[in-house]
């Protein structure tokens, strides 16, 4: 029986490992708080600025990238937490949730986990991730099962490595996180052996991480295969913000209009109480500002806007209903591991429909198919030029490899010299620096390199 002390426990990894030293910064905060700061403060979660989330190479500041879509996410999630630890806390913590201080842990370390959940997504949205993988597909030089980690990359895995090993301060512990906001974040809490991968989509942790993926569950309770319930929290939270924001942009972009969603969701399923709800309230919004002699672009933008509050709305309180309905069986281990909260709420239609929806008209939008296509020839472009000059000493460097291996991070390099020498390490490297480059920066390395590479024409 899985118990919220433990997996709210706010030790941190280096404290596991011996004393150390404190520059006395947290006073006022607890440890799940300070989380969310280290979090929000850190490199990697400004690159998301220049991430993608779902449109490539996007100019319009108005549509989202990967760091909107997470502020958002963190911004669901701390409202679920709010939630249950201000209206259900005796029901969800028992009769410690004083002890516990859930009203302040709670939506701090949900919050933290909707900020950080994106953290390891390459270049170019999901787009970055096939690309990858097919790069190491193709090459086909190592039957080592162990390479799956490459064969089948995932930005999940890649978030876990970049928060407990690759964002160094001053040791080998990046951002020294708590063990509660570590194992909240294990959207798929097994590897790439694992015996219970068949019942996950994905594995959620890479080898080179598995030891630190069992101390934390050790210190939580939890196990291979087993998730934190406040997983299943981050996932609703991401489901929301891209089944209904998706849809929001992709009107934003032109590709469709306020009509054609309501059109479109009214044919999916008139007989569902909740997407009749959402409809009639916008259409009724939308006959309002009608009447203000807006433009049709103006009335496409607020009519989404009231759109989005009105649905958004129902999901996060449906969410938490049966969050809270189910959370002892959670606590049990008696929770399917692909039980989803959305999936079994009263919004899993108008959840199915807008997923459909914003696949139909955006992502397959022949302009998103061809940003991201030529986003998968950059990453694939880039892997190929980084490649020969990762796992060679500096002697064996030529002077084209010398300095493409002095454009890879730090931080990154600084890792990898400190590892065992094998082909795992060195693909590691090629991964860890690819997925943490932001879209500009990658176009801009890829040109310089191959020109260098090419020489004079």
């Amino acid at each position: 029986m899985l118990e919220w002390k433990r997996l709210l426990n706010p030790v941190r990894r280096k404290s596991l490992h011996g004393p150390s030293e404190s520059m006395n910064t947290g006073v006022g905060r607890q440890e799940l708080e300070r989380d969310y700061d280290r979090i929000l403060f850190c490199t990697p979660t400004r690159r998301l600025a220049d991430k993608t989330q779902v449109f490539p190479m996007e100019e319009n500041t108005s549509i989202r990238n990967r760091l909107t879509h997470s502020h958002e996410v963190s911004n669901l999630a701390r409202s679920i937490g709010v939630r249950i630890a201000f209206d259900e806390a005796e029901r969800v913590f028992g009769d410690d949730h004083e002890t516990l201080q859930v009203k302040r842990n709670v939506p701090a370390l949900l919050a933290a986990v909707g900020l950080a959940h994106d953290l390891g997504n390459p270049p170019f949205g999901h787009q970055g991730e096939v690309a990858m993988r097919e790069w190491f597909s193709e090459r086909q030089d190592d039957g080592n099962e162990e390479h799956d980690d490459f064969r089948c990359f995932d930005g999940n895995p890649q978030t876990f490595r970049l928060l407990t090993r690759l964002q160094v301060l001053n040791d080998e512990f990046g951002l020294n996180l708590t063990v509660a906001t570590l194992a909240a974040l294990m959207k798929y809490p097994i590897f790439h052996d694992s015996q219970e991968r068949q019942n996950f989509r994905k594995f959620g942790i890479f080898e080179s991480e598995k030891s630190i993926a069992l101390e934390v569950w050790r210190e939580t309770g939890l196990q291979e295969g087993l998730r934190h319930p406040f997983a299943y929290i981050m996932e609703a939270c991401d489901d929301i913000a891209y089944s209904v924001i998706d849809a929001e942009d992709t009107v934003k972009k032109g590709y469709a209009s306020f009509y054609d969603l309501m059109d479109f969701l009214e044919s999916t399923s008139d007989e569902d109480a909740v997407i009749r709800e959402v409809v009639c309230a916008s259409r009724k919004k939308n006959d309002e500002f009608k009447k203000e002699g807006l433009s049709s672009r103006e009335l496409n933008d607020i009519s989404m806007q009231m759109f989005r509050v009105k649905a958004i709305s129902l999901m996060v309180v449906a969410a938490t209903d049966v969050f809270v309905s189910i959370v002892d069986k959670m606590l049990a281990g008696k929770t399917n591991s692909d039980f989803q909260l959305i999936k079994h709420s009263s919004c899993a239609t108008l959840c199915d429909a807008l997923k459909r929806f914003d696949r139909q008209h955006g992502f397959h939008h022949s302009e998103v198919l061809h940003l991201e296509l030529k986003g998968n020839n950059y990453i694939k472009g880039i892997m190929e030029l980084l490649w020969n000059s990762i796992g060679k000493s500096d002697k064996e460097r030529n002077a084209y490899e010398r300095y493409a291996y002095g454009k890879l991070s730090e931080n990154y390099r600084r890792v990898y010299e400190s590892s065992e020498k094998t082909d795992y390490r060195s693909k590691r490297l090629l991964c860890d620096a690819v997925s943490g480059m932001t879209e500009p920066y990658l176009i801009k390395t890829y040109h310089e390199l191959k020109d260098l590479h090419d020489g004079p024409t």
